[in-house]
């Protein structure tokens, strides 16, 4: 049967895809045994990107063959290539879990379109989650662009974390508190079992996803991952950072399109995933907090506006901020006009 199913939501970044789905086609190529299916996800992208996606399968029928429902078994160096494209941009869970649904692999994998694929990282990673039945994840080490390591592993925030942690006061926090909970305590370069990943990349074992469930599709986008993870600890499957395996990833160049709508995504996720997992008292206390945060950080830009420093930097900014304290960090229907921001 299909090995691994690699599931890509993609919105508006159509060259980089391109690049995703090569480096993929690369790794195959020195993996003949890997029976691998792709499956993106197009997330309303006016960029192309589901255009150049038909393309391939047009170009190459006989080797990217496109399937309906789950593809059929596999031997050999086979790499399927299937297309979903929405209308609109139902977020990053709810895109993935559509993928999960129509998925073949022993393994999911979830790959962010601004990843690429170095070497045989993908037989790594199956062949380590292969070897070790009680591991129900496993994540790859990322790499920036110019080759330097990304952090991707992570022990759970605390409450302290979230106070801390992509606030303005990130600089004044304890060094132990932050980086304790980027795991920067142990080497980059060793096989560890950690608490979550990050998720640009991760494979997960099919068993286990159907024992903990799909994404949770109330985040729209950010903390999903963090989410998942504990849900996977929580049912006793252990999740593993193999840095034998390595992904480059470019970083947000989906989000980075819509500054504001970023900002409230990534907050709202952190408000919903307190709430969930230290109950609501803990979430309301998170939630406060970082309105008040941007209630400072308003005034402070606003003031830099008025004595003339740097205003449309000023201006964009005030926005932002703006922004988030009108959204009170409160979830959002699927089809508000925030939730229509981004896609990775």
């Amino acid at each position: 049967m299909v090995d691994l199913s690699i599931i890509i939501v993609s919105w508006n970044v159509r060259d980089l895809l391109q690049r995703c789905l090569q480096s993929i086609d690369n790794s195959t190529a020195r993996s003949p045994g890997l029976g691998v299916e792709v499956i993106v996800v197009d997330n309303g992208s006016g960029d192309g990107s589901a255009e150049m996606v038909r393309g391939r399968l047009t170009a190459a029928p006989g080797r990217f063959p496109e399937t309906g429902g789950r593809s059929p078994q596999v031997r050999g160096r086979t790499l399927r290539l299937r297309l979903v494209a929405n209308a609109e941009n139902r977020g990053f869970p709810a895109a993935n879990n559509q993928g999960i649904e129509v998925a073949g692999g022993r393994y999911v994998m979830l790959l962010n379109p601004d990843t690429e694929i170095v070497g045989d990282a993908l037989a790594v990673l199956v062949a380590y989650a292969d070897d070790h039945p009680g591991v129900g994840m496993v994540g790859p080490q990322l790499l920036n662009p110019d080759g330097s390591v990304q952090s991707s592993r992570r022990r759970f925030p605390t409450l302290t974390t979230a106070l801390f942690e992509s606030t303005w006061l990130e600089t004044f926090a304890p060094r132990r508190v932050l980086e304790r909970y980027a795991v920067r305590d142990r080497p980059d370069d060793v096989i560890q079992e950690v608490d979550w990943i990050t998720g640009a990349a991760m494979v997960a074992r099919r068993e286990a996803v159907e024992e903990v469930g799909e994404l949770d599709e109330g985040f729209f986008m950010y903390s999903e991952e963090l989410d998942w993870c504990q849900r996977f600890r929580d049912a006793g499957w252990r999740i593993v950072y193999v840095p034998t395996a390595q992904v480059v990833h470019h970083v947000g160049k989906s989000s980075e399109q819509v500054v504001a709508a970023r900002h409230v995504h990534f907050q709202t996720s952190k408000v919903r995933y307190f709430r969930k997992h230290h109950g609501a008292l803990t979430g309301e206390v998170v939630r406060w907090w970082l309105l008040a945060n941007y209630v400072w950080q308003l005034g402070l830009e606003g003031t830099k506006w008025l004595v003339g420093h740097k205003r449309p930097l000023r201006a964009e900014r005030i926005r932002a901020y703006g922004h988030v304290l009108g959204s009170r960090l409160r979830p959002m229907s699927q089809g508000s006009e925030d939730a229509r921001g981004c896609g990775d």
